[in-house]
């Protein structure tokens, strides 16, 4: 294997925090090489001493020498108060600047410098402790990545989960659970594998192991979409399990409910079944970005997870594959709708509303051609001349 390199890096956010004093830090979710993600927390002041420094260790790309050479980003200076609406406008500015040093040289973008600015420090592995009287607020990336000062309303307070059982982590970025423990999620990603803090803890959770406090989880799964969305399989599967589906690699199938912890049920022809979402691939995707979310492989299904212990009475109950394909069906036979009533996602289109037909416009009656004489009394002075000429 060679010498360590990021893959990408993606601002979650910033904390608002109190000890020694109030101040500010960003939330980076730094992808490696070897596929691992490691989340760092940096101050903007340090983030511009590493720009000074990355811009005196390549003069020419940041145009010190000539300032049509530069390709280093530019990044604005700190100042002298840093207030919460800053620390909020600036998201954009890092996520565009990140981006740039992605894209960078490879003589920039793998450097030592970078590299070392990026890797985990020990301040990045500890968590508030019980002690402190004002915790962090923790203040997430909105999802389309934009941002506006003006619309700072307070934290965003993370979603707590209950642990309905004992886990025990496979690799250095997971985190453990016992039952019955609380943990804050801080990233919910579609493969069912969620990044949880708790305590002095934090790393990648499946999401079948956590069940929210106040209702049950199935509650938080989207409506299936029968329409489908076409997706390709990126690794090889084996199904377990009677309601799952065995493909094979580079096969196209449409999915047609993305449920919470990674498992959705996907259609191939007539056939329905559950599949790891962390094994497709929508069309468009880079091939690397799916590829990473592969070596920590797929999540336990709930169904698998021995001895949970659930706080709530009873759940909603998941729909059979029975229904899915039955319902399926129902859809794929229907006649297709014109643009002005398009197939929204949710539940199955009613059949009589499918059938129904649009009247035609009544079209308008065709007016009489006037005769030769009419035409010749209310045509102008110069038609006339031209008519009597070529007579």
């Amino acid at each position: 294997m060679g010498d360590p390199f990021i893959r990408h890096i993606a601002l979650l956010g910033f904390e608002k925090r109190y000890v020694p004093s109030q101040h500010y830090v960003y939330m980076f979710l730094v992808k490696w090489q070897d596929l691992s993600e490691k989340v760092v927390y940096r101050r903007f002041t340090e983030i511009y001493e590493f720009h000074k420094t990355l811009k005196e260790m390549f003069p020419i790309e940041a145009g010190d020498i000539k300032s049509e050479n530069r390709i280093i980003p530019h990044l604005p200076a700190p100042r002298w108060f840093d207030g919460q609406r800053v620390a909020e406008s600036r998201q954009g500015t890092l996520t565009e600047y990140c981006n740039s040093l992605m894209n960078l040289p490879v003589k920039i973008s793998r450097c030592s410098h970078l590299l070392s600015f990026f890797k985990v420090r020990p301040d990045d592995l500890k968590l508030p402790t019980d002690s402190q009287v004002k915790k962090p607020e923790t203040y997430l990336m909105p999802r389309d990545g934009k941002s506006n000062a003006a619309d700072i309303t307070g934290p965003i307070i993370l979603q707590t989960y209950r642990a309905i059982a004992d886990y025990e982590k496979s690799s250095g970025s997971e985190m453990a659970l016992a039952t019955g423990d609380v943990v804050d999620v801080v990233e919910k990603s579609q493969s069912g594998w969620w990044f949880c803090q708790m305590k002095t803890k934090r790393g990648w959770v499946p999401a079948s192991y956590l069940e929210p406090l106040d209702s049950p989880d199935e509650a938080e799964d989207p409506e299936p979409n029968y329409e489908g969305e076409p997706y390709i399989t990126i690794e090889a599967y084996t199904a377990v399990l009677e309601d799952e589906i065995s493909l094979e690699q580079g096969e196209t199938i449409e999915v047609i409910h993305k449920l919470l912890d990674g498992w959705w049920v996907i259609r191939k022809e007539d056939v329905t079944g559950y599949f790891p979402s962390m094994y497709l691939q929508q069309a468009g995707q880079d091939t690397d970005q799916a590829q990473s979310r592969i070596k920590r492989g797929a999540p336990p299904r709930r169904s698998s997870i021995r001895n949970a212990h659930s706080i709530h009475q009873q759940s909603r109950k998941r729909l059979s594959q029975d229904t899915y394909r039955r319902n399926s069906v129902r859809f794929l036979q229907q006649p297709p709708r014109g643009a002005a009533g398009p197939r929204g996602p949710g539940s199955v289109l009613k059949e009589e509303e499918s059938l129904k037909t649009e009247r035609p416009k009544p079209q308008p009656a065709v007016p009489p051609r006037p005769s030769a004489d009419l035409i010749l009394h209310r045509c102008s002075e110069s038609t006339k001349r031209k008519l009597a000429s070529a007579v």
